[in-house]
């Protein structure tokens, strides 16, 4: 099943919105719990598996402890305290933080990697043009710089593959993982202009209207999906304020 092939792209991205906004209210683990739970029983339904979602999710897995780390070596310091060393000291405070943050990253995180997976471009300029009315040259910026997105990892690949026939990639691993970054830095820099140069020339822009070869709908499993999704941020804050848990922006 794979609820998310019948919504528009405008709410997949208007649900993230709803869903992570009130995280941000408050650094707290019980309502970023709540949330995370909720997404974990629903990404199947979404047509993530959660092998699927691990795997996608593998860059936010490894940011999850640092963020804790740094917040339990110097975060606010109240309560006992048990280890310091110059500016870092563990107490109870910092404690609760470090996990408030680790449990807010997945929160905030694992959402985004099920909702905005597999989101065709050129369908989400349809929904922002004709349903949001924003204006074409945004739109058009979007379209691109997405496409541009989905190349990144076979431009890496051609790199890995051209340096490796050059002997380039014997450096070491943080070197030649330094040099390809900048490289590609100078890649994405060199595409955006010809890219910016070919629209411009092709007349993108120069008329206030524009034709559209599909129409972009919105139906009312788009207003159930968002209703869905308020209802999971509200009974998120709602038990940590039930629970004496929410910290108005970490107050």
């Amino acid at each position: 099943m794979n609820l998310l092939s019948r919504l528009n792209p405008i709410t997949r991205v208007l649900a993230l919105l709803i869903v992570g906004t009130p995280l941000l209210l408050s650094v707290d683990a019980v309502s970023a719990g709540v949330s995370l739970a909720f997404s974990l029983l629903l990404a199947p339904v979404c047509g993530v598996g959660w092998g699927t979602l691990a795997r996608r999710s593998l860059p936010i897995l490894l940011a999850t402890p640092i963020a804790g780390a740094s917040m339990a070596l110097y975060g606010r310091p109240e309560g006992r305290e048990y280890f310091s060393f110059l500016f870092a000291h563990v107490t109870d405070n910092s404690l609760s933080l470090a996990l408030a943050i680790m449990v807010r990253v997945l929160a905030v995180g694992l959402p985004a990697v099920i909702l905005l997976a597999g989101i065709d471009p050129t369908e989400l300029g349809d929904g922002l043009s004709q349903i949001l009315r924003l204006p074409h040259r945004f739109v058009i910026g979007a379209v691109a710089a997405a496409r541009m997105v989905s190349l990144l990892r076979s431009d890496w690949q051609s790199m890995r593959r051209s340096r490796r026939a050059r002997g380039l990639d014997g450096r070491g691993r943080i070197a030649t993982a330094l040099s390809m970054t900048f490289g590609l830095l100078v890649l994405a820099l060199r595409r955006g202009a010809k890219l910016a140069t070919a629209m411009e020339a092709r007349g993108f822009g120069r008329y206030p209207t524009r034709t559209f070869a599909r129409p972009s709908r919105w139906r009312g499993v788009d207003w159930a999906f968002l209703l869905a999704c308020a209802l999971i941020s509200a009974c998120a804050v709602s038990v940590a304020v039930a629970t004496g848990s929410f910290r108005f922006l970490g107050a």
